[in-house]
């Protein structure tokens, strides 16, 4: 489709050239100058800061789309943010900002003058300043980019159900080298032209990374254009290094993309058709490092890959070099950029949007102004009803897939429910009595379950899902993450990234709080038996608890009620990473709703219906966390109560792991006195836990009776076979459990001789059976506890 070719006037093209100049002044400045902003002096190694920090090659790009897309969202009233996945071009948005007034704004100490600008270049990537990339102290981010791959994730995740929003993508070069941004140009399938906004990606194409060409610069455009195509995007190329015919052909290719999005959605919204269109996207081919030096040295820098940091790295020491970076400075002519007082002229302060139309004021980049609290129906009319302790069998999600359904009806513009496949797998299947998945390729007879308009969000990229989620979270709205544990790892870097972006924000007065990122992990290592060792891996919340304790939870409810509560505390609470684990498989109900209730306000606590010890001093703790341990745990009990009826046993159940940690250490800690209260100072603590052993010491290591706990769990044993096998192969089943109170009880060793070598014999029975009949021995696969 043809575009015009100078839709820009002379006076227009005067004026955005002249933002431009201003936003890559201030991006030079503030990676180099520590004093002199306006050079009203000759420059001298003094004004220079001593360690030189940030990234210079893709500031240009970002600062080009930056003025005309402000030019756009003046001409047409947008209603638009900017995602840039480039996260290290920090300099050029704080600098957007500051020329915007918003900076200011928030923080009043660095004022729109020639004072707030010397403080502007000073505090960055400096100490007790701000970070180089664009951090959450930087308004209008939703997305730092140090680590490359979520940009167009995120921007698809805060399109959904934000039918007014636009927004602007810059996807890096570099950054769509990797795998997670490759599979996010797929978003497109699950974005609605009618209940959704737009996403626009910008495909910048410098050439570089830090040390080497980028691929898509260097594949033939055709190719690359097929590419796109192939995506399901309209794409237009602008290419050059003449700032005025870019500008020119930026500005007609910006419009014309403006008006197809526009049409897009008029005529999706005016017929309520929601099939996939072809959205238009802009591929952005300008020199790294753009205005910057030619030559430093005697070797190319501007468009190459020197460009890419620093591109005078000696100006302290090097007087060549201290001039070079003054010649560059003045290049962009700062005397008519700002005025007497520092503060930008009356042209620049004229050109940008105003109030929350400024992409860095936009109530959607800090998406708690938005956020609504979400309408839930009371998690109690959905327990399982409980007799007798552990009578009630139910497979735990699937009880909870009936509330999550209620939910989504509840709440049909501000919750998403987001799982690689594994919605229906994970017995979650309840949401599609309410909705559909969202899909808006094409559908056949056969699909079942799939509407251009669902709730649901299935791609088979852990990556993606989770990028969508925050996406959507951080521009005010919730959800839910679902994945098999083993396979939640794919995203350790994507939940870092997602932990510091909270710690930051709990310190930034401005910044609203935003509704947690929840996981609920499910077809979990112990009930990964029939899909082997492959699928069996609990070390996710290992990676967690590195996390500050200030947004890191993690939850192993042990049964459906208990499980109903916990989600019920996750999903009302904010600011926070949490992580629960929940089988899917049919296990018994321990507690009845209200004591569930009560259990999970404790976090942890003694199962005075399961222990012998009569309130009083017991002779040997067994504790648990975690649904399988919890079984285990109490068939051993029972095991203990049949035959060594005297001994005085207490049954210790976690809900909230968090508990084990000192108050000092997390919010959620116990306090040591109540911890000995509970595990007591001296009596051996036999600890089924749901994860790897070491984790609980860790957690435990400064408690009074650290010496006497022993753990059992996962230790990376595993195949496919049943699931008692399973627990077998790692210690944890209930034989071994007894073995182990039996070896650590004072005194208790030969008296219990024949119990222990029954128990040892009991597991040779249990592990033949499994190997000649397929299936696990009625003695334990019929086992309940005795009522």
């Amino acid at each position: 489709m043809e575009t015009a070719t100078k839709p820009l006037t002379e006076a227009e093209l005067q004026a955005i050239d002249a933002y431009w100049r201003a936003a890559n002044y201030l991006t030079v400045g503030q990676i180099y100058l520590l004093d002199n902003p306006l050079l009203r002096q000759p420059l001298q190694p003094s004004d220079i800061k001593p360690r030189l920090l940030g990234h210079w090659g893709t500031s240009p790009g970002l600062n080009l789309i930056y003025a005309h897309l402000n030019r756009a969202i003046v001409a047409h009233d947008l209603d638009m943010i900017y995602v840039t996945g480039p996260g290290h071009g920090g300099p050029a948005l704080v600098a957007n900002t500051w020329l915007e007034g918003t900076y200011s704004e928030l923080y009043p100490s660095v004022s729109l003058d020639e004072a707030g600008m010397a403080q502007l270049f000073r505090q960055f990537s400096f100490p007790g300043g701000i970070p180089s990339h664009v951090a959450p102290e930087v308004p209008g981010s939703i997305h730092e980019g140090g680590e490359l791959g979520y940009s167009l994730s995120h921007a698809y995740g805060a399109a959904f159900d934000n039918p007014d929003l636009i927004v602007a993508c810059v996807v890096g070069d570099g950054e769509a080298e990797t795998g997670p941004l490759a599979g996010s140009w797929l978003a497109n399938t699950f974005l609605s032209p009618v209940r959704d906004g737009a996403v626009l990606p910008i495909l910048h194409l410098n050439g570089y990374k830090i040390a080497n060409p980028t691929v898509l610069a260097r594949i033939p455009e055709d190719d690359l254009l097929a590419m796109m195509r192939g995506y399901g995007y309209e794409p237009y190329v602008v290419a050059g290094d003449d700032p005025v015919e870019v500008h020119q052909r930026l500005a007609a290719v910006l419009e014309q993309s403006l008006a197809e999005i526009t049409e897009i959605q008029r005529a999706a919204r005016a017929t309520g058709a929601h099939a996939r269109p072809r959205w238009p996207m802009i591929i952005l081919r300008t020199p790294k490092g753009w205005t910057g030096p030619r030559e430093v040295d005697g070797l190319q820098v501007e468009d190459t890959w020197r460009s890419h940091q620093v591109p005078l790295g000696k100006v302290r020491t090097d007087p060549e070099q201290l001039a070079e970076l003054e010649r560059w400075l003045r290049s962009y002519r700062p005397e008519e950029l700002f005025d007497a007082t520092g503060a930008p002229v009356a042209e620049l302060r004229d050109l940008p949007p105003t109030g929350e139309r400024r992409m860095s004021a936009n109530p959607h980049a800090n998406g708690g102004v938005l956020r609504r609290d979400l309408v839930l129906p009371d998690f109690r009319d959905y327990g399982v009803g409980v007799t007798r302790h552990g009578g009630g069998l139910a497979e735990a999600t699937r009880v909870l897939g009936e509330w999550v359904r209620d939910v989504i009806r509840a709440n049909p513009d501000r919750f998403r429910l987001f799982g690689p496949d594994e919605v229906a797998s994970n017995r979650l299947g309840a949401a599609f009595e309410v909705t559909d998945r969202a899909f808006t390729a094409s559908i056949e007879e056969t699909d079942e379950h799939l509407a251009t308009h669902g709730r649901v969000v299935e791609v088979l990229s852990e990556h993606l899902c989770q990028g969508l989620l925050e996406g959507y979270l951080l521009t005010g709205r919730h959800g839910l993450f679902t994945s098999y544990e083993a396979f939640i790892h794919i995203v350790d870097s994507m939940f870092n990234q997602h932990a510091k972006w909270l710690k930051v924000t709990n310190h930034i007065p401005w910044r609203a709080p935003i509704a947690s990122l929840t996981y609920l992990l499910s077809s979990h290592v112990w009930r990964q038996d029939h899909n082997g060792f492959s699928h069996q891996d609990p070390g996710f919340i290992d990676h967690v608890i590195n996390k500050k304790a200030e947004v890191v939870r993690v939850y192993l409810p042990p049964d459906a009620n208990t499980l109903l509560s916990v989600m019920d505390h996750c999903l009302r609470s904010r600011q926070y990473v949490n992580v629960v684990v929940a089988g899917k498989n049919e296990q018994p109900t321990w507690l009845d709703m209200d004591t569930a209730v009560r259990h999970c306000q404790r976090g942890l606590g003694i199962w005075e219906w399961a222990s012998s010890d009569d309130g009083g001093q017991p002779d040997v703790v067994l504790a648990c966390a975690g649904d399988v341990p919890t079984m285990e745990t109490l068939a051993a009990v029972d095991l203990l109560r049949q035959h060594l009826p005297q001994l005085k046993v207490r049954v210790v159940n976690v809900v909230n792991l968090m508990r084990l940690q000192p108050e000092s250490e997390h919010p959620h800690g116990l306090p040591d006195a109540q911890f000995d209260t509970v595990f007591t100072t001296d009596r051996p603590i036999i600890f089924a836990f749901h994860g790897y052993p070491w984790l609980i010491h860790r957690l435990t290591y400064r408690r009074t009776n650290h010496d006497n706990l022993h753990v059992r769990g996962y230790k990376e044993e595993g195949t496919t076979t049943t699931p008692f096998d399973m627990v077998m192969l790692n210690d944890l089943d209930r034989f071994h459990l007894v073995i182990d109170v039996i070896d650590r009880v004072p005194g208790l060793g030969p008296a219990a001789a024949g119990l222990r070598q029954a128990m040892v014999d009991a597991r040779h029975e249990c592990r033949e059976y499994t190997r000649r009949h397929g299936e696990d021995h009625p003695r334990v696969r019929d086992w309940v506890w005795p009522s």
